[in-house]
């Protein structure tokens, strides 16, 4: 068996960008797995996926030309069937073994087995292994079927006949193991020993004598760079070393990484050049300038490294290297300028309208059919913001005037151009009318996905509008019956479900809510008042419980990556307030590590099955009735604990709460060690299970230990 490198190279039309990346690992894994399923690679193979603008490739570093012979076992069918009286084969084994292939096994070469019920035949031997250009074909019909495709494309191919799908036409194949071309088809093409280099920068064919030389060729003779992340890397360090040359930065925020993975998929050589706008543009927002040529043109825009501010210079990733590139940045230059004008237009002539004027628009936007207009939400927002304020310390005017023009620039010329920019763009339009700042940043605020800061007196009013927002999304979805369903979540429900738990505990943290009071704005009354500002008849029964329960839960979900499981049911079986839960479940993790803590735990888990059994309303501790030392004990230590708990309790301190409870465990021991409580007297039964519950409501004030019972 000989090893040699295999290069299997596709050259389409410009596939999909987005995708690029994703098409590319697909395809070599694909052919890889395949291969190693059948077991044409080699110890140490090494797999490179390569995808470029026209390409999907794979270089496999050790593959054999003929894998080695593999022993098999094929089941057939059950003896009785298979065999007839004399123990020849039936016409049913006959047909069986010619299907397989294997007719050519004598009865004498089956094997017999035992399955448990009845003796089965099986065919056993050694399979010839299977060759490369057999293996090689199953692994590319494989590896095209099953392509992560955006979406498919249908052509005809050259016989003018035959279509085929694709995610682009595909006009080339290249296969070559070792330096010999292995002939493997499809999309209607030949493996040859020929690629396609650059589509502008490269005319003529490059033959290909070696697997191990096609990368390099393509990159000095065709000017491609194969690799997505070579390619990529030389445009981010091109980038890198452009903008600090100009004293600037293209910043490191998720969109810029996003532009790099972009135009990473649009070209196969890069080079990057420097464009320049008229600073005049530099008066309309940012935001509005950044958008424009990230998305639209893919030009990464230069900021201050200090400042942050926008400049009036961009960086161009060209697919094109011109001895003069003065063509190049003039051409982009000249098709900057009319979308830069556009953007300024439009904010200027937003300008003329004040925000406030533009909220009647929105009772001609439609929110959603059975929910009303965009008004009609607005109106219902305004009302749970101004109810709201007041219950988390803060200004119920100030968050209804910022509810109110949450939405009026949905009608403005700049969000119709830039959807994206909503809630920025009526940010800016408040401050140019002398909007209240903090209202300023509510709007400016209200798309955040969650919080991640504690709220301060200047964020309490964007923190208003932020909960009414998610709470009448909540509400008003589910009531309508759009809940979530799997993976399929439209309306971003879970979305809002942690964007208020996030603003639950970024309350706490910044102190407006504390973890020893409840509070009147606690979830359940948030929901309810949101549910009772929508028209009678709109919401479906039970839509506020049944939102409650979904925020806890997804709740459950998010604190399992920090905290024990246990701890997190034991907490939420008793739904506290959600600025509670956190501190409690840290509570719960910290008393699972006292020593006392299983067998309280286990304890109170017998506790609740007894309290279970009783039947009617249990009377008052009759201490008359306490005839055993150990459950007068019990009472006496109840009756010491409980107010220490309590005062614990009620200062937040739910890790010390738990604590004092720990003090309990010899004196639980020994009642249930030498008291029967299911006693034949039900008076003395009756009053023992009183002290039991009076156990049972001291040691279940921070949640329900019996979930930490192992």
């Amino acid at each position: 068996m000989n090893a040699r490198p295999l290069i299997l190279e596709l050259v389409t039309e410009e596939l999909p960008p987005k995708a690029l990346k994703a098409l590319g690992e697909a395809f070599a894994d694909g052919i890889e797995k395949t291969l190693q399923a059948q077991h044409l690679l080699a110890e140490g193979c090494v797999r490179t996926a390569y995808a470029s603008p026209r390409r999907l490739a794979v270089h496999l570093s050790a593959v054999l030309d003929q894998a080695a012979d593999q022993p098999f076992a094929e089941k057939l069918m059950p003896a009785a069937i298979g065999l007839d009286a004399s123990g020849a084969a039936t016409p049913a084994l006959q047909k069986k073994l010619h299907a397989k292939g294997l007719d050519h096994l004598a009865v004498s070469q089956l094997t017999r087995r035992h399955d448990g019920k009845q003796d089965v035949l099986y065919a056993e031997g050694t399979a010839p292994g299977a060759r490369l250009a057999d293996g090689l074909q199953q692994a590319l019909d494989h590896a095209v079927t099953h392509l992560p495709i955006p979406k498919v494309m249908q052509y005809q191919l050259a016989d003018g006949r035959t279509s085929v799908k694709f995610v682009r036409p595909a006009h080339h194949l290249l296969a070559l193991w070792g330096d010999a071309v292995v002939p493997v088809r499809t999309l209607g093409l030949k493996a040859d020993r020929i690629t396609r280099g650059h589509r502008f920068l490269c005319q003529d064919p490059i033959t290909i004598a070696t697997a191990d030389e096609w990368a390099q060729r393509l990159g000095h003779e065709g000017r491609v760079i194969p690799s997505f992340e070579q390619r990529r890397a030389k445009i981010a360090q091109q980038l890198a070393d452009t903008s600090a040359a100009l004293g600037a930065t293209i910043g490191q925020s998720p969109e810029a990484e996003a532009l790099l993975d972009e135009v990473t998929a649009l070209v196969e050589w890069p080079t990057v050049y420097v464009g320049a706008f008229e600073k005049e543009f530099l008066s309309v927002p940012p935001e509005c300038l950044i958008l424009t040529m990230r998305l639209n043109q893919k030009y990464f825009p230069l900021f201050d490294p200090e400042t942050g501010a926008l400049t009036h210079r961009f960086l161009i990733v060209s697919n094109m290297q011109p001895q003069d590139p003065t063509f190049i940045i003039q051409g982009n230059q000249r098709v900057v300028r009319p979308r830069l004008a556009d953007a300024q237009f439009f904010y200027q002539t937003d300008l003329k309208t004040p925000l406030v004027e533009r909220v009647a628009e929105l009772a001609n936007s439609v929110y959603h059919n059975k929910l009303g207009s965009q008004l009609q939400r607005t109106e219902r927002v305004r009302k749970l913001a101004h109810w709201l304020a007041p219950l988390l310390g803060g200004d119920a005017p100030a968050a209804a005037r910022a509810a109110m023009l949450a939405h009026a620039d949905l009608g403005t010329q700049m969000v119709g151009e830039f959807p994206e920019l909503q809630g920025i763009m009526g940010a800016y339009y408040a401050a140019h009318d002398g909007e209240p700042a903090d209202v300023v940043r509510a709007l400016r605020d209200q798309y955040r996905i969650r919080l991640d800061a504690p709220v301060s007196a200047e964020t309490l009013t964007a923190t208003t509008l932020f909960m009414a927002e998610r709470a009448e999304t909540l509400i008003g979805i589910w009531g309508i019956g759009l809940a979530p369903t799997g993976e399929r979540d439209p309306y971003g429900l879970r979305r809002a479900a942690l964007g208020l738990i996030s603003a639950y505990e970024q309350l706490t943290a910044g102190g407006w809510l504390r973890a020893n009071q409840d509070s009147p704005a606690r979830l359940a009354a948030l929901l309810e008042q949101a549910a009772e500002n929508f028209a009678p008849g709109t919401l479906a029964d039970g839509t506020v419980e049944a939102v409650l329960n979904f925020v806890y839960e997804r709740y459950r979900n998010l604190l399992a990556a920090s905290h024990e499981r246990a701890a997190i049911d034991a907490v939420l079986a008793l739904r506290p307030p959600l600025h509670q839960v956190a501190a409690r479940v840290q509570a719960c993790a910290d008393f699972v590590a006292l020593p006392q803590a299983e067998a309280l735990a286990a304890a109170n888990k017998r506790v609740s099955n007894l309290l279970k059994k009783a039947e009617g309303t249990l009377p008052a501790i009759d201490d008359s009735l306490l005839c055993e030392p150990a459950e007068r004990q019990l009472a006496d230590t109840i009756a010491r604990l409980a107010p220490q708990a309590r005062h614990e309790l009620d200062a937040g301190n739910f890790t010390a709460s738990l604590a004092v409870l720990a003090q309990a465990r010899d004196a639980v021991d020994q009642f249930f060690t030498e008291v029967m409580v299911m006693a034949d007297d039900p008076q003395v039964r009756a009053n023992r299970l009183a002290l039991l519950q009076n156990l049972h409501g001291l040691m279940n004030q921070v949640a329900d230990l019996s979930r930490l019972a192992q």
